[in-house]
């Protein structure tokens, strides 16, 4: 079973920086999100050097149970491991957009954003996810952004309470028809004649990882390429003691690790033991 750890090793071993270029190569995409998306994949496969589509898709078949669209999160659950979120900016500091889906800290299969596909892809109530951020240009990928939702996100009630208000406030209009919807609302009817509908609909956005994490980073943004990636301590030592130790024991220039305190997201007063790995390459 892959993991995050396996990823990073598998991207120091194989980076690829002009993204673009080698996946219009590979795949004939010709979109940088696209690309960033299989990049991921191909790091957690073990296919970053597989060039046959067809081996490629029966490695992709083995490592995912579910691989989503645009409008559904997520975008990738690893098999029997966890959820990937990717997100491509092309700010190096600017916001994530999330849409119509809040922050999560972690995925649960009740989640009516969820697709029917990914919630029967196997037997699961709840995942760990992964937050992967992708700051690329036109054409290259300048850093990975690794965190996992725990550390990054407040637990679902904090923003469960924020929609379900919006909505209820909302259902207190006079003379107006309201329906059932996954967003936050939507009303029917608006005019006498009964032609006009609104859709109510969220758009949520959450700090980038660079700027939330500040307190304990030192990015320089004259490297060609890095890996930023925070792992707390009680996940690192979920992972097998072969995999820890692959990481914690991999010499390669340009590669650091270190252990830091991060913040609960849930109580920013105290502070969660974490590893912090990074790794940079000037071409």
């Amino acid at each position: 079973m892959t993991n995050l750890l396996n990823a990073i090793i598998n991207i120091i071993e194989n980076p690829v920086i002009h993204i673009k270029q080698s996946y219009l190569t590979k795949n004939k995409i010709n979109n940088v999100g696209d690309s960033l998306e299989n990049y991921i994949k191909d790091a957690f496969s073990g296919t970053l050097n597989i060039e046959d589509e067809k081996i490629r898709l029966e490695k992709f078949s083995e490592t995912f149970s579910y691989l989503g669209n645009q409008n559904n999160p997520p975008d990738i659950i690893l098999r029997n491991g966890d959820a990937i979120e990717v997100k491509k900016i092309q700010s190096h500091n600017s916001a994530l957009a999330l849409n119509s889906s809040y922050p999560k800290s972690k995925l649960y299969s009740d989640n009516p954003m969820l697709t029917k596909s990914c919630v029967v892809c196997e037997e699961w109530t709840e995942k760990d996810l992964i937050y992967c951020v992708g700051f690329t240009d036109d054409n290259s990928l300048k850093y990975i952004f690794f965190v996992y939702g725990i550390d990054y996100a407040a637990e679902k009630s904090t923003y469960e309470k924020i929609r379900e208000t919006i909505s209820k406030g909302i259902s207190y209009i006079p003379d107006v028809e309201f329906t059932q919807t996954k967003e936050l609302g939507k009303v029917k009817k608006v005019d006498p004649l009964g032609i006009t509908d609104l859709r109510i609909r969220g758009m949520w956005h959450i700090q980038n990882p660079l700027k939330v994490f500040d307190y304990i980073l030192n990015i320089d943004l004259s490297f060609d390429f890095q890996i930023i990636a925070i792992i707390n301590q009680e996940k690192f030592d979920s992972f097998s003691e072969n995999d820890r130790k692959k990481i914690m024991n991999l010499d390669k220039i340009g590669f650091e690790k270190s252990d830091v305190k991060v913040k609960n997201p849930n109580n920013p007063s105290q502070l969660v033991d974490a590893k912090l790995f990074l790794y940079r390459l000037k071409i």
